[in-house]
């Protein structure tokens, strides 16, 4: 495929035929049954044929379509190895690659928003995209000043297209759940239809992207890439060179995955304390592992001989740039804010004090802080000591100095919600989550999502304690200066580190 659908009725029979192949392959699958085979086994050929159909399509379509494979593409650590194991490689090929807008009409867009000169703002062009996404793809190229950068062309129809594919896949959302135990896929549809003229807005994203590599511009372990110019459709920032997440998903040693997951938190909890803003759409395509902050420079003269290769050279670069280096140099670069959620004040407080306050067992305030911020309705009555039973497992990465993040232990937290025998399944179906809760909740799965895909050793507890509010209680944070030896200055965190 050489262009995005863009007709309604195109892309609405490519979505209309999924659910009909979903019952076509339960019809099948009950003839199996009634063949002799077990009932088990069917399930598992039958979600894995369903699977095969859903990311495939989803994944030509680009749009909305594919943007929801990507959100779902974090979750597949939630499935049976048996299921998801034969269709993982359709799934993170999702958060890399789609089929490529041919390069007269990434021209005839350049023409349209850059300008009909727009040829003379670039020393080189690279025609053939080094990364093709949900909404736009990406052109590697040399900037008028010698820099090299990343050129993100919107792809023409992307709004009507992203709307139509989300109203369509939320009207058979209830027969995509099965791909995702545990979570109701209508609310994200839902929320990501509400966010369309964000993600749209190139405006908003490099505003949001200048914020972040501002701020970030020092930062020894996260790198973001400036913003160079930006019109209607077209984003123009610095070229990142690195491996990507999923390539060290796939292929990198145990310290590159642990230093990946131990940076992907720090970002996921820094961020908002440190920026006001969210980034909302963690899923591998977005993040790079980048060398040694001495090594890549030392690559700079080399890089330009391999342009015409633009993303295997990189990735290959970047690897070679790091290979003598200690895991620890290794930094986190982070693309894509075309989606964030705005929190001024940094994260909630309430996320920090009722996870400590689950830690430290205390039953009855947890409960008491849930029902004060509408997590549960004033018509449902629980048992505080159950709501602690149930949230204890999911925190559990809390508890521990350092924890292993597996597929094993996120399939056993995705099982126990979804069984509908099991007492989880039944007091979570009672539970609310807030609006203003729901983004940060699909990002903090997410990022768990990623975090079993890595098999990552994280000390999430450092980073909460550095970045998440309440998650210190105020006694502990000012111990050190009501203590501190006669003589010297008193030690105390500064607001917003706590």
């Amino acid at each position: 495929m050489s262009d995005l659908p863009r007709k309604a009725v195109t892309r609405t029979a490519k979505l209309a035929a999924l659910p009909l192949g979903f019952a076509g392959r339960a019809t099948w699958g009950l003839g199996k049954r009634i063949g002799g085979r077990s009932a088990e086994l069917v399930a598992r050929e039958v979600q894995q044929r369903t699977a095969d159909q859903l990311f495939k399509t989803l994944g030509e379509l680009k749009g909305g379509a594919m943007k929801l494979g990507q959100a779902l593409s974090v979750f597949e650590s939630a499935l049976p190895e048996e299921v998801a194991g034969p269709y993982r490689a359709a799934l993170t090929k999702l958060q890399e690659a789609a089929p490529p807008l041919p390069a007269s009409t990434v021209h005839a867009v350049l023409a349209e928003r850059i300008g009909e000169d727009w040829r003379e703002y670039f020393l080189e062009f690279e025609d053939k995209p080094s990364a093709a996404a949900s909404i736009g793809q990406v052109h590697r190229g040399v900037w008028h000043d010698g820099r090299e950068v990343a050129v993100k062309v919107q792809y023409p129809g992307a709004g009507e297209a992203l709307l139509s594919d989300l109203t369509q896949l939320s009207r058979f959302a209830r027969l995509l759940g099965p791909l995702v135990p545990g979570m109701d896929i209508k609310p994200l549809i839902k929320e990501m239809r509400d966010r369309v003229s964000e993600e749209l807005d190139y405006e908003l994203e490099a505003e949001a992207q200048r914020v972040h590599a501002e701020e970030f511009a020092d930062d020894p372990d996260v790198v973001i890439p400036g913003v160079v110019h930006q019109s209607d459709q077209v984003l123009v920032t610095e070229w990142m060179t690195g491996v990507p997440l999923a390539d060290v998903i796939a292929d990198g040693t145990a310290e590159q995955r642990d230093r990946a997951g131990q940076l992907l938190a720090r970002f996921l909890f820094s961020g908002p304390a440190r920026t006001g803003l969210l980034h909302a759409d963690p899923h591998p395509g977005n993040f790079r592992l980048l060398p040694p902050a001495e090594a890549a420079d030392g690559l700079a003269a080399s890089e330009a001989s391999d342009a015409s290769e633009a993303s295997d050279a990189s990735d290959e670069e970047g690897a070679e740039a790091g290979a003598g280096a200690e895991a620890g140099a290794w930094r986190l670069g982070v693309l894509d804010f075309g989606t964030v959620d705005r929190l001024p004040g940094g994260l909630p407080g309430t996320i920090g004090e009722s996870l400590r306050m689950t830690l430290e067992g205390d039953a009855a305030a947890v409960y008491g802080l849930l029902r004060d911020e509408g997590f549960v309705k004033e018509s449902i009555d629980l048992e505080p000591d159950e709501v602690l039973e149930y949230l204890l497992p999911i925190i559990e990465p809390a508890q521990v100095e350092e924890f292993t993040f597996t597929r094993g232990w996120l399939r056993d937290q995705a099982g126990r919600i979804a069984d509908p025998r099991s007492p989880a399944h039944q007091l979570g179906r009672q539970l609310n989550l807030p609006p203003s809760y729901l983004l940060i909740h699909r990002v903090t799965l997410s990022t768990i999502g990623v975090l079993c895909q890595l098999g990552a050793a994280v000390r999430l507890r450092d980073e909460l304690e550095a970045w998440l509010p309440g998650f210190v209680a105020e006694a502990e944070e000012y111990e050190e200066a009501e203590y501190a030896p006669e003589g010297e200055e008193p030690e105390t965190v500064p607001e917003g580190d706590a």
